[in-house]
């Protein structure tokens, strides 16, 4: 990779007056048939979050076989708003809403159960489920407006219960992704008009982006139908907006310093885009490969998220590389305005990022400690992390379900709200009920239905604990080595909390098989680009310190901002794969530049020269991307929330720690070492004074 030779010719076409021109006109009607072809492709449906072949989801595939498989209960959990103990008028008037219940659902609602103590009462009602989420939100609703239609004065009344959940999650994202849009465009727009100080440069750039993430929405949506995928859009729109603007941004710094040196703005133009396509392809190759070990996952989500967003990121590769230079070419060098770069002398820029590089250099012992032992102060955050949130707890926003699981936990057992449904050959169904049974933590099991042959039945098991507990995943795996040891049974533990269950096991596996892979790949790559071993080495090591430092300090602020001691399960591999390939990007921006200036100045006058001329432009990068992952904020579920969080820490903290000071330190230890085995012709080593040359002004 770091021989690779860009072709002239390639970029004289995207540059040249008549080339310019014939490449925007390819360019506009690629879009427009992708968009064509792709226009009405829709992301596929799913959110299944345990891998297929856990035991929960053979469950839950035999019980789609029951006659009354399309049914689910809901919870309609009622308590006096004074908090006082219900009254038989109260439970009378609870009780009256059953007809018109009954005439909503199409089914037959239990009369008002009350509690122990008397202060709350459930009705259970069975519903019909739609084809999707969406459908079964709309049942949900209507249900909540019957009940809101009949006064009940003195009486709080919540729909709670699975399906209920389901509605709440579904009816959170109405409008979500469009305002995570809306809120990652204006968050690039405003950081581009602060990094170009241009009115009109910025635009350039946020156009080619915003076309390429309406491209790789309607690209990935088939890509996913046709793979039967389970992604979330809105993390694929992030990514393609982040790394895109990131790419952008290391063209044009390098443009604007080519402008400083070249009258000809076409020529200048063409120089840039040679100089950075090598970089700009081992970041996006870095990233796409890292992604598309997600492949490897069991966790249907994970693995969807994966190769979407690797296709995602070779669409923003595409438009940033074929797109933006004809473009700037025919816009040339009076978008810059009013700072237009020309060629002579000037005022020297860059300066402060210059004296920062040599100073770590000349001291690196120094700026090495104390950049690890910011690290080690961040990872301390690790300490105690724990990983799984309960369904309520995923949920940022109030919602009617978890409010209501609230008050059916207080005056409840726990596991009423969603019991365990076990699937058993039906010969064998009384003997898995009496084994249930004799479990400590649960309440009751019964038979509540058989399949349309007699060869299945299903045993419905309430607990005492409330889902997602440790106590509750506990009793799933008790349960479980109970009804194994029937002979005959063949009995499969399913429900909501068995499917957390596997759910965490699957994720547990999915990051020790996958996170290493990841440092593979990234590792693979340095030592392509780079061509030796202590550097590609030295700088994973120091990435991946970097990773669980930001995971770690991410966590303990998860529980401040929050309020969520625990990261969900997805969180740590989603963040870790980010973090190190994301990392390894700055990383190649930085070295790339550092080994071509060691050719002609030395190894630690070269990694000065590097920090010059590309500190303001990572910086830059590295405030986009990070300020884009803080825009996952908007959407309603924590889960989002907290990678947003640690990767937006994560790439600050790469940015301004690791590539400014760590990296550079290193070099400044090791010196020609760091290209072991190889060696750098230049025989030059040694700092020098501060070269007085032109650089590119971004932020910093």
């Amino acid at each position: 990779m770091a021989q690779l030779r860009v072709p002239t010719h390639l970029s004289d076409k995207l540059t040249s007056r008549r080339g310019a021109r014939v490449s925007l006109a390819v360019v506009l009607i690629v879009f427009i048939a992708l968009f064509g072809v792709f226009n009405s492709a829709t992301a596929p449906a799913g959110n299944d979050s345990a891998p297929p072949g856990s035991e929960s989801a053979q469950a839950s595939a035999l019980l789609s076989e029951f006659p009354d498989a399309d049914e689910q209960s809901v919870l309609i959990v009622g308590s006096r708003t004074d908090g006082a103990a219900l009254t038989s008028e109260d439970l009378a008037t609870m009780s009256a809403l059953k007809p018109q219940l009954d005439a909503q659902t199409g089914h037959d609602a239990t009369g008002a159960m009350p509690s122990e103590d008397g202060q709350a009462a459930v009705m259970i009602t069975p519903i019909t489920v739609g084809s999707d989420n969406a459908e079964t939100a709309q049942v949900v609703k209507d249900l909540r407006t019957t009940i809101a239609d009949q006064s009940v004065d003195g009486l709080t009344l919540h729909v709670t219960g699975g399906p209920a959940f389901g509605a709440d999650v579904t009816s959170s994202f109405d409008g979500a992704n469009i305002t995570l849009l809306l809120v990652t465009i204006i968050i690039v727009a405003i950081l581009l008009i602060v990094t170009y100080r241009s009115p009109v440069l910025w635009l350039l750039p946020l156009l080619v982006v915003a076309f390429a993430d309406q491209i790789a929405n309607k690209v990935t949506a088939a890509v996913g139908t046709a793979l039967e995928l389970q992604f979330d859009a809105g993390i694929i729109s992030v990514l393609v907006f982040g790394a895109g603007t990131n790419y952008a941004l290391l063209l044009i710094s390098r443009y604007r310093e080519e402008l400083l040196l070249s009258h000809d703005h076409r020529a200048a133009l063409a120089s840039a885009w040679r100089k950075t396509v090598p970089a700009i392809l081992a970041s996006n190759v870095t990233v796409v490969l890292s992604l598309l070990t997600l492949a490897f996952a069991v966790i249907p989500g994970t693995r969807g998220l994966g190769i979407s967003s690797a296709v995602g990121l070779l669409i923003a590769l595409a438009a940033v590389l074929f797109a933006l230079p004809p473009v700037l070419a025919v816009c040339g060098r009076r978008v810059f305005w009013p700072f237009i770069p020309k060629p002579g002398p000037g005022m020297e820029q860059g300066r402060n990022w210059r004296a920062v590089a040599a100073y770590v250099v000349r001291r690196p012992l120094v700026g090495l400690g104390a950049g690890l032992a910011l690290l080690a102060i961040m990872a301390t955050g690790l300490v105690g992390t724990q990983v799984g949130l309960s369904q309520v707890e995923k949920f940022r926003v109030a919602s009617e379900s978890a409010a209501g699981l609230e008050v059916l936990s207080e005056h409840f057992p726990g596991g009423e709200s969603q019991p365990m449904l076990v699937v058993t050959r039906s010969a064998q169904a009384q003997s898995v009920t009496d084994a249930a049974e004799n479990l400590d933590g649960v309440i009751r099991a019964a038979v509540t239905g058989e399949t349309s042959d007699g060869q299945w039945s299903r045993v419905m098991v309430t607990g005492e604990y409330s889902p997602s507990t440790p106590e509750s995943l506990e009793l799933v795996t008790d349960l479980r080595e109970s009804v194994h040891k029937i002979s005959g049974a063949e009995a499969l533990v399913g429900g909501a909390t068995a499917t957390d269950l596997d759910a965490r096991d699957g994720n547990a596996r999915d990051l020790l098989v996958i996170a290493p892979m990841v440092l593979a790949v990234s590792f693979i790559v340095l030592l392509l680009l780079l061509q030796s071993l202590v550097a590609p080495l030295l700088l994973m090591l120091v990435n991946l310190v970097s990773a669980g430092a930001a995971i770690g300090a991410g966590s303990f602020l998860s529980g401040i901002l929050f309020d969520q001691d625990a990261l969900d399960l997805q969180v740590p591999l989603l963040a870790f794969m980010f973090l190190v390939a994301l990392g390894i990007d700055y990383t190649i921006f930085l070295v790339h530049r550092a080994r071509a200036e060691a050719h002609v100045v030395g190894t630690r006058q070269g990694m000065i020269n590097a920090v010059a001329h590309t500190g303001s432009v990572i910086t830059s990068a590295g405030i986009v991307l990070a300020a884009v992952f803080a825009a996952l904020g908007v959407l309603p579920l924590v889960t989002l929330g907290q990678l947003g969080l640690i990767v937006g820490l994560g790439v600050l903290v790469d940015t301004l720690v690791v590539r400014t000071i760590i990296v550079p330190s290193l070099f400044g230890v090791l010196g020609d070492t760091m290209w072991w085995p190889r060696s750098i012709e230049s025989g030059v080593d040694q700092v020098e004074e501060p070269v007085h040359e032109e650089e590119p002004v971004l932020i910093g």
